[in-house]
């Protein structure tokens, strides 16, 4: 007798170790079901993540938990998708303030992205012209050109602009080409922004100034003026580079919103589990 109540002792102990167990899984439960009615959705997944972590055996909770946390997860990317939504309108407002200053060149015949140039700085006006073109394509991507016709291949590869002792300096362009125009040579290197050396921050942080020093970098350097018109259109276009490239972003975080969305929602309708 006495050695059967010493094994239902251990039994009951532990009977009421997981009853104790499941009632602060459930409260938990509640807190959490409380913190996401609220809008607190970052609260409501560290306690969800609390009934799993503290209380591993408490089935019921957990259970519900996972669902609730589905929940939280879907309104997670709806309240996204909302606040993208509303910086997109702002993108596109800006947008369209200032796009009308530029001149887009798209063949749709063999193009998928066209390119904004500045009016000055479009190729018909520029023939023979030694000078830094700047560019952005639809998506955002800003680049500058240096073009040297002055007479004469320095085979250059890379340009400086200053102002007084404050200067830029592009690396060497990995883009670079030299042709003829009626038996003048002409040579052309590219620079994408983020590997131009700070040269089209430079140029748009000193966008009041009436000129600045512009060097061509080759076999032998040419130096040269840049001026105003030059200035304003790669500061411009950098400014437009920027909007255009908040817009990528924006939609490449919305298109990651609705890929979440509808994966929450298929396990939802799956009774998906851990």
């Amino acid at each position: 007798m006495k050695k059967t109540c010493l094994l239902v002792l251990p039994l009951a102990l532990t009977l009421a170790g997981c009853n104790g167990d499941e009632k602060k899984a459930d409260e938990l439960y509640r807190r959490a079901e409380a913190s996401f009615a609220g809008g607190n959705y970052s609260q409501a997944k560290l306690q969800i993540d609390s009934i799993r972590s503290l209380y591993p055996k408490a089935f019921g909770a957990r259970k519900a938990g996972i669902k609730l946390m589905q929940q939280v997860d879907l309104a997670e990317q709806r309240k996204t998708l909302a606040y993208l939504d509303s910086m997109m309108a702002v993108k596109k407002a800006a947008l369209d303030s200032i796009v009308g200053n530029f001149v887009l060149e798209k063949d749709t015949a063999y193009q998928e992205v066209g390119n904004y140039f500045y009016p000055t700085q479009i190729v018909e006006k520029n023939i023979g012209r030694t000078f830094l073109r700047g560019q952005v394509s639809e998506r955002g991507e800003m680049s500058i050109t240096s073009i040297y016709c002055a007479g004469g291949n320095i085979h250059h590869t890379a340009v400086k602009v200053s102002v007084g002792d404050n200067f830029a300096q592009t690396p060497l362009s990995s883009d670079s080409y030299e042709t003829t125009d009626l038996g003048r040579p002409v040579e052309k290197a590219d620079y994408k922004l983020g590997n131009d050396g700070g040269v089209i921050a430079f140029i748009a942080a000193n966008r009041d100034k009436k000129s600045m020093q512009l060097q061509f970098i080759g076999d032998r350097k040419y130096t040269t003026t840049m001026y105003a018109n030059d200035i304003k259109a790669i500061a411009e276009l950098s400014d437009l580079a920027r909007i255009l490239a908040g817009i990528e972003e924006i939609k490449k975080e919305k298109d990651e919103a609705n890929l979440k969305i509808r994966f929450v929602t298929r396990k939802m309708q799956e009774g998906g589990t851990e």
